[in-house]
């Protein structure tokens, strides 16, 4: 690439990525002021996970009469960064919007980021035609869009810009991604936080030991039973999805039957601790020991919910399940709880996503740069062990397991 490239590289790039980054960081802000709403209002209402069915049949009978290839969520951007094929329809972002907020308003389990990173892809794609982008060009503004999504919904632009890169991988790693990647990940960030004035949860990881020896070899154990969670997680969610197509035909239906099990595990547990994104449980994970099988529960009740045609996100349940889980190994383990609490938090999101380089960057813009040695260690062990699974079915994992 000669000046003259480079130039209008970027040039074409800094305009391009600052405007994703504002179309994205504006999605996340009206996004999360309405999930705060709806889980509010929830939370005051609680009558409402009644009408959790009803909520499931509209969301299912509008994406598959009026969704198109919206239905593939975040799998739809994988397969249009691997291999251009169709365009990644704008409804895409209403529809998961307001599917996501009718999940959480009713009592589903589910998460945020692939509501955000779906947004912001869709909405990043829209600029192809807009600007006659050519092949190459339109995979990186879906990058953009997708650093855009993530970094502004978590308030992580590092780790939204690594996430974006490393979520795509293949073989081939084009080092024209970068720029725009980091550049619409903070601007993102900057105007969900700044401009829009929404602000995000506040993590503490207060002790962090000594980086002995015998401090980093108790990550070991922890890392493995993380990879293992997350494993559970990912094929949870599809051997679930996998149940609900083959006993019921009509995709509609099938969050239906979905909504009345969560309802009637809400009605007869009496708890709706497992239900929503679960933040407060994450928040306390990370202060006081928590009963040791809520990182199951919460696998379960969103594999349920996701698996039978809700919409939303995986990462804050792999959140909630890896923070409690860490928080649970406490007991056994030797190190500071909420250490635990963090690598698990970061831990189980890195084997099921396979992003461990995203997840510890995530950590440290969270937690603080002190626990990285620890964060990082967890998440290289989890994603090791966590086998060839992975939340997103389109991902592609030839690279974790390639053939010397």
């Amino acid at each position: 690439m000669n000046g003259k490239e480079f130039t209008r590289y970027v040039a074409l790039w800094l305009g391009l990525a600052t405007l994703v980054g504002a179309l994205s960081g504006s999605a996340s802000a009206i996004f999360l002021v309405s999930l705060d709403w709806a889980t509010n209002f929830r939370e005051a209402n609680l009558w409402l996970i009644a009408f959790l069915p009803l909520a499931g049949f509209g969301i299912g009978y509008v994406y598959h009469h009026y969704g198109a290839n919206s239905t593939k969520g975040n799998n739809l951007l994988l397969d249009e960064l691997y291999q251009s094929k169709n365009p990644i329809p704008l409804r895409m972002t209403p529809l998961v919007l307001f599917g996501t907020i009718f999940t959480h308003l009713f009592g589903g389990s589910a998460g945020r980021e692939g509501t955000a990173v779906q947004m912001g892809g869709s909405l990043a794609d829209q600029l192809t035609k807009w600007f006659s982008l050519n092949q190459e060009n339109r995979r990186l503004i879906i990058i953009c869009g997708v650093a855009g999504g993530f970094a502004s919904v978590f308030g992580t632009p590092l780790a939204g810009a690594i996430f974006s890169l490393e979520w795509m991988l293949t073989r081939k790693f084009r080092w024209k991604s970068i720029f725009p990647a980091f550049l619409s990940a903070f601007v993102a960030d900057w105007i969900c936080e700044l401009a829009w004035g929404v602000g995000h949860t506040q993590y503490s990881i207060p002790e962090i030991p000594i980086h002995s020896l015998a401090n980093l070899a108790w990550v070991i154990p922890a890392g493995i039973a993380f990879g293992l969670s997350a494993r559970l997680f990912a094929e949870t969610g599809h051997g679930i999805s996998a149940i609900f197509k083959n006993m019921i035909s009509y995709p509609p239906f099938r969050p239906v039957a979905g909504g009345i099990l969560v309802a009637l595990i809400v009605f007869f547990t009496g708890s709706t601790t497992y239900i929503g994104l679960g933040v407060p449980q994450i928040v306390e994970a990370f202060e006081v020991p928590l009963p040791w099988y809520d990182w199951l529960a919460k696998t379960g009740l969103t594999g349920l919910t996701l698996g039978s045609g809700f919409k939303g996100g995986e990462v804050t349940p792999l959140f909630f399940t890896g923070a409690t889980l860490g928080n649970a190994l406490s007991a056994w383990i030797p190190l500071p709880l909420a250490l635990l609490a963090g690598m698990g938090f970061v831990g189980v999101f890195s084997g099921a996503t396979n992003t461990p380089m995203a997840c510890t960057a995530m950590g440290m813009e969270l937690f603080g740069y002190e626990s990285g040695i620890f964060l990082g260690f967890a998440c290289v062990i989890a994603y090791l062990f966590s086998g060839k699974s992975s939340v997103y079915s389109s991902q592609n994992l030839a690279e974790k397991y390639r053939k010397s």
